[in-house]
């Protein structure tokens, strides 16, 4: 009796109501997840494509032969019987490894999950996720730590703005910068989205000041094994890349660093953007206002309205380049005021709308006295 057969058997025996396949083994799978359901006289397998879903009813007597034909094509079952969770899983190099843990959630903390997975989050609970459980959210088994439920919808929402904007895309290959990448949580969900449920190939750089910083995110990439995710040492301002950069994200680059990214992206002629500004102080150094002195004479005020007048001056700039631009409500995972994301696309945006726009960031900062930064490097570059 092979390996197969007796875990299978073995799997049987706790009498699971539910399985769930799921991280197939190959590209060439169809479907990107597979579900079991028990229906007392018959077993239901439910299929999952991004449009469509497939159901077909087995005998009992066909579960053992359908459970081995799925193990050889996921890396991963999830099953459930009233008191545990059974957890199979595959490496690369074929070694299977099996848990029988015990069910710890106690009745409302079933419902609460329940009704999370029943919001169809891009990012399913009862998936392994490696980066997910280092950083606390998940459990071992790929559950959501009840105390990170907040985190998990804040993570799912940023990775919601990105699929949102490349589910369109016809490529199946991407590269993709990543700006100031600090401990990089959001860079490793991204790439593990990217690649693993949108099958994408991604060749991935994020850039650090800090060499410590840097040497551990690539520590955590080949524990990954996130073969096309590497980290640098390097300054924003002076990055240079000599392949088409398709994606340019700058989380958190603190003030003018965000210009130079997105100048960056400009220049490279970047078929996405996605930015969440930090520390907007240089125009609030420089606002001046004599005739509208309210602007300017509380502190607090002035520290917001200078950040508000740098995403605006960002985003028209962001038009007048020829990138349909956004700015949407992002809640920072840190829970801080800072919940601005900037979405620019690059588009056909016609001639007389971009001067439109950058007509209005120069009556701006003539009537505030403004030298934003990202304004004067992208006058530099036209001359």
């Amino acid at each position: 009796m092979n390996t197969d057969t007796i875990i299978t058997k073995k799997i049987i025996n706790e009498k699971p109501t539910k399985f769930v396949f799921s991280n197939p083994r190959g590209k060439q799978e169809k479907y990107e997840k597979v579900t079991i359901y028990f229906k007392n006289e018959y077993y239901q397998i439910e299929s999952k494509t991004d449009k469509q879903v497939f159901h077909v009813n087995i005998q009992i007597d066909e579960l053992e032969s359908s459970l081995i034909e799925l193990m050889k094509k996921y890396r991963q079952m999830n099953a459930w019987n009233d008191e545990y969770e059974l957890l199979l899983t595959t490496t690369k190099k074929g070694k299977m490894n099996y848990k029988k843990i015990k069910n710890k959630l106690n009745r409302q903390e079933c419902s609460d999950s329940e009704h999370n997975r029943q919001k169809n989050y891009i990012l399913e609970e009862g998936v392994t996720i490696e980066p997910l459980i280092d950083m606390g959210v998940f459990t071992a088994e790929g559950k959501v730590v009840k105390s990170m439920y907040s985190k998990f919808k804040q993570i799912n929402r940023f990775v919601e703005m990105i699929d949102d904007t490349i589910k369109n895309l016809e490529t199946k290959r991407l590269n993709i910068i990543d700006f100031g990448c600090g401990k990089s949580y959001l860079t490793f969900i991204l790439y593990y989205y990217l690649t693993k449920v949108k099958e994408i190939e991604v060749n991935m750089i994020g850039l650090d000041l800090k060499e410590e910083v840097v040497k551990n995110c690539n520590k955590a990439a080949r524990k990954y094994e996130y073969e096309g995710l590497k980290f640098e040492v390097g300054d924003i301002s002076g990055f240079k890349i000599q392949t088409q950069v398709d994606i340019v994200i700058t989380l958190h680059a603190c003030d003018v660093a965000t210009d130079y990214a997105l100048y960056n992206a400009i220049k490279w002629d970047a078929k996405m953007i996605f930015s969440v500004p930090c520390c907007q102080h240089e125009l609030s150094s420089q606002i001046k206002a004599d005739d509208l002195p309210i602007i300017t004479r509380y502190g607090i005020a002035k520290e917001r309205i200078s950040a508000l007048f740098t995403d605006i001056i960002r985003c028209n700039l962001l038009q007048y380049s020829s990138y349909k631009t956004q700015m949407l409500e992002f809640v920072d995972l840190s829970h801080t005021p800072k919940n601005v994301l900037i979405r620019a696309v690059k588009s056909n945006i016609p001639k007389n709308v971009r001067n439109d726009r950058l007509k209005e960031v120069n009556d701006l900062v003539g009537k505030f006295e403004l030298e934003p930064t990202l304004l004067k490097l992208l006058k530099r570059n036209e001359h």
